[in-house]
């Protein structure tokens, strides 16, 4: 153990004491801005600074005074779930002149701050930036001017600063999601689900400006995630002729039998020619081409607005703490850096290299070079741009490869998908993005119901794009779902892939559905039926697959619990003292619990991976009753169902309320299946569309190559793969070579990637824990040329 203590790097040896950091909000507000403040002033705190809000963004710095207060623990107590920004934001002209930053390093001087830790965008963090390369000069001038004197310049000598992206458009090259997009995006899937019941009732075509006046991402996200028809962005300006292409589509789709048309226009759409495309343009439009009842509606300040979704609140929690991190880092010679999420990895980045990046993009907009701005962007970007146009895109019957053609392979398989376990919020729009891909990419698509025991049974039908229409918002399996493995019942599954000629394989489901392409493709050596391309998309709330960090259903389960928590902290409100005992699902698996409680602000989390006794409970409580003792009203404790089988929820709620009596009294919840129901999060039917269109273009690569002398062939290892999202990338990873990263006994991954925020949670709970930062992120470059895909 002590080897292994030497090669990680601990942040103890990191002490902030005696420095003094400021943190500022900036811009227009974002959703989770708050839970980034919580953050960096806590850790801020652990590790032994001083740290001073900011009120009002640099106009707080220009004006001084009372503006720049010094921040305590309890100061950021409760307001992990509310919206906005609590410290106050304002657009701040005369931070901008010379003289406003003479002030501002004047006021920041007084109290020593020479660290700054900027929540905004790209404008508040260019600002920074100036202030930062004029520092030295603004020192003497103030040291001329009387106003400081050398000895204080001399010990705030260097400024050093550190962004994070605060902004709903995801406007901000160089990480993949900025603070707040997430909760915009709820907002925006909220109100196109409403609006999508009455548009039914009366057939009519709405058209949807949602903001981003520079950038497409929500606009091209919410398409992706409600189905629209059609979508307008900025980067990628339809094909001149569009009018006519767009009323086709939509009359294509009424005349299929679709009630309803969705367009989306972020407020900055162009033509090609630069010319802007307004809704009303885009109504007119259609009332005039094809006559349908159309109505407008413009979100506006609706989605900055409410409070931030879980995954906002984890990412602005991490990267507060990553921030002060690189605060404590930092050296006279280390550019200002932003820090940022890439895949589920924390980086951190040259600040300018990424607003050089984001500038660039408008540049390549101004200049027509609209492939070039969508590459700048950044891949997440282009993948959900790819993805669109797999699934926008119906080709018509007579443009399907015909029986008669002579083709070098046989490119019309059949192509079979199942769901299999328990349901998970967002299946359904892999199981539509598949069937869609899957017609696109020239092949027959077969559903198959209730899982494994729908296929032995024969419960098999081929199904068409019209079929799966309005499917990404519904929860729950629409297909059916069981948790049913086929090991007893190969002969039957066999004898139904013979009838219906399938010649591939897609599973969406949980651990069940891992199990069971093991065992299918275990089989392969007694039935040739089975030697097909197979892949496994995981998707259950407990996010317990070995081979993938996330699944699909996890993130809306996640939503449930912190939207649930929230409700039953404010039930507390007005009454005395109260500590809450939660129990969450997950089976063995703490994901749910562990990254619950670091939304929801938990002051505990019991988990089974993390073995604890008497002592630890114990200390939990007595914790809790110092902390009661200030000005902190309420407590949190999350449980994993199957945590410990003697500690069980009752056992924890009956320890606590006995050791906390006179001090503060105890509820306990179960949250049970309402974390398995819900129409899908905006995150989860955007990963499953995508996740889903992935697999069915693997699989086509597969069938192609192990066609074979008028039939498919595969058995290797490499042709029975999980789907899974490691770290940065998607991968496809045979199962066979998954066994050993599995406890099968109690379904779930050795090693899980989560367990790493655990220590952070504790942290932002006031334990004094261990944290490994030798993960945390090292200053990368903003890479400008990708590396060519792997399979």
């Amino acid at each position: 153990m002590a080897k292994r203590q030497d090669t990680k790097k601990f942040f103890e040896n990191l002490s902030g004491a005696g420095k003094s950091i400021g943190v500022l909000t900036s811009g227009g507000d974002a959703q989770g801005m708050n839970a980034a403040v919580r953050a960096v002033v806590r850790m801020g705190i652990y590790v032994g600074a001083k740290v001073y809000f900011v009120h009002e963004g640099y106009q707080g710095m220009v004006d001084g005074g009372d503006n720049i207060e010094e921040a305590s623990w309890e100061s950021v107590s409760s307001m992990l779930q509310v919206g906005g920004t609590v410290i106050g934001s304002a657009r701040c002209k005369e931070f901008r002149s010379h003289e406003g930053r003479l002030k501002a390093a004047h006021h920041l001087v007084q109290r020593d701050i020479t660290n700054l830790c900027v929540i905004g965008g790209d404008g508040s963090l260019t600002g920074a930036n100036l202030f930062r390369e004029e520092w030295s000069g603004l020192l003497e001038e103030l040291v001329q001017q009387g106003l400081i004197d050398e000895e204080a310049a001399q010990n705030n000598s260097e400024l050093h600063i550190v962004g994070m992206v605060g902004s709903i458009d995801n406007d901000f090259c160089g990480t993949d999601m900025t603070i707040g997009t997430d909760s915009a995006l709820h907002r925006i899937i909220e109100v196109v689900d409403a609006i999508m019941t009455t548009a039914q009732s009366h057939q009519r075509t709405f058209v949807l400006e949602v903001m981003g006046r520079h950038c497409g991402y929500l606009a091209l996200v919410s398409a992706l995630a409600c189905g629209a028809d059609w979508v307008l962005i900025p980067e990628m300006p339809p094909e001149d002729g569009w009018e006519e292409q767009m009323c086709q589509k939509l009359s294509e789709s009424r005349s299929r039998g679709s009630r309803l048309n969705i367009i989306i226009v972020a407020e900055g759409a162009i033509d090609r020619q630069g010319k802007a495309i307004t809704v009303n343009n885009v109504k007119d439009l259609v009332v005039s081409c094809l006559g349908f009842d159309t109505r407008v509606t413009i979100l506006g300040h609706v989605q900055r607005g409410g409070t931030p979704s879980a995954f906002d609140r984890i990412l602005a929690s991490r990267m507060g703490v990553e921030a002060v991190l690189a605060l404590l880092e930092a050296s006279a010679s280390t550019p200002a850096c932003v820090v940022s999420l890439c895949g589920n990895q924390a980086v951190r980045l040259p600040l300018m290299e990424c607003v050089q990046m984001t500038q660039d993009v408008q540049k390549a907009m101004d200049e027509k070079n609209f492939e070039e701005a969508v590459r700048l962007r950044g891949r997440s970007f282009e993948n959900n741009l790819n993805t669109y146009k797999l699934l926008s895109y119906r080709k018509a019957d007579s443009e399907l490869p015909n029986e008669e053609d002579e083709l070098p392979y046989n490119s019309s398989f059949n192509v079979a998908v199942l769901n299999v376990g328990a349901p998970a919020a967002g299946m359904n729009a892999a199981v539509r993005s598949a069937v869609r891909v899957g017609i696109t990419e020239g092949h027959k698509m077969f559903a198959v119901n209730d899982g494994f025991e729908g296929f032995y049974k024969g419960q098999i039908k081929e199904i068409k794009w019209g079929d799966v229409g309005g499917w990404t918002g519904q929860g729950g399996s629409i297909l059916g779902t069981k948790r049913t493995l086929p090991a007893k019942h190969l002969d039957k599954i066999a004898e139904q892939i013979r009838i219906h000629n399938i010649n591939a394989l897609l599973v969406i489901g949980g651990f069940e559905a891992f199990l069971g392409v093991m065992e299918l493709s275990a089989a392969r050596e007694k039935y040739n039926e089975f030697c097909v391309p197979m892949v496994m998309v995981p998707a259950t709330v407990s996010n317990n697959i070995p081979g993938s960090d996330l699944s699909i259903g996890a993130d809306t389960a996640l939503n449930a619990i912190t939207d649930t928590c929230d409700r039953i902290k404010q039930s507390a409100s007005g009454t005395k003292r109260r500590v809450f005992i939660i129990e969450t699902m997950g089976g063995y698996c703490g994901y749910l619990a562990s990254v619950g409680g670091l939304a929801a602000g938990a002051d505990a989390v019991y988990i089974y991976e993390e073995p604890f006794d008497i002592r630890d409970l114990q200390s939990n409580v007595e914790h809790l009753t110092e902390k009661m003792k200030t000005g902190i009203q309420r407590g949190l404790v999350l449980r994993n169902e199957n945590s410990n089988e003697n500690f069980t929820t009752d056992f924890i709620y009956q320890l606590y309320s006995e050791e906390g009596k006179g001090v503060f009294d105890c509820r306990k919840n179960v949250l049970g299946h309402m974390q398995q129901g819900g129409a899908p999060s905006p995150f989860d039917r955007n990963f499953g569309t995508k996740i889903a269109a992935k697999a069915i273009q693997w699989i086509s690569r597969k069938l192609k190559d192990s066609y074979k002398e008028g039939k498919v062939f595969a058995n290797t290892e490499d042709t029975a793969c999980l789907l899974g999202m490691r770290r940065r990338a998607m991968v496809f990873q045979p199962v066979v070579q998954l066994k050993d990263q599995t406890d099968f006994i109690h379904r779930i991954p050795k090693e899980q990637w989560w367990l790493k925020l655990r220590p952070l949670m504790k942290i932002l709970a006031k334990y004094k824990t261990s944290y490994d930062v030798s993960d945390s992120g090292q200053l990368e470059h903003v890479t400008r040329v990708r590396p060519k895909k792997v399979d």
